[in-house]
């Protein structure tokens, strides 16, 4: 069976993709930016945008009966690898060891300097 999750708390898809898909007791994110509820981009900082970026994977993993403590694959899209070890100490605040898989690229982002999806485990419940 496949679950959609999209919690309200989050911005909703800006094309034809759903923010989470569960699929057994994996989770799917979509990518998500340093955007509120309403799409607009929050975080001055580089930091403040990747809290929000991980603010809003972590809503619907939490809809989903998860978290990032279960990641088990993070994809790191930034606008530069200058951002890397910043990146690093922030992340490590929302994961644990073993800390997932990860990829870290820079792209060309429009208008904020961070992207983020993410594959989870869901325990099972009870």
């Amino acid at each position: 069976m496949i679950e959609k999750f999209q919690p309200a708390s989050v911005p909703p898809p800006s094309g034809p993709y759903s923010p989470g898909i569960k699929v057994g007791n994996l989770l799917f994110l979509s990518g998500q930016g340093p955007l509120d509820v309403n799409g607009t981009r929050v975080g001055e900082t580089f930091a403040d945008q990747v809290r929000a970026t991980l603010d809003n994977l972590e809503r619907v993993a939490n809809e989903a009966g998860t978290s990032l403590k279960n990641a088990v694959r993070i994809g790191a899209y930034l606008s530069t690898l200058n951002y890397f070890q910043e990146f690093n100490i922030i992340i490590a605040e929302y994961v644990s060891e073993p800390y997932p898989a990860r990829t870290t690229v820079p792209v060309d982002l429009r208008g904020f300097d961070v992207e983020i999806d993410a594959v989870l485990y869901v325990p099972e419940a009870g």
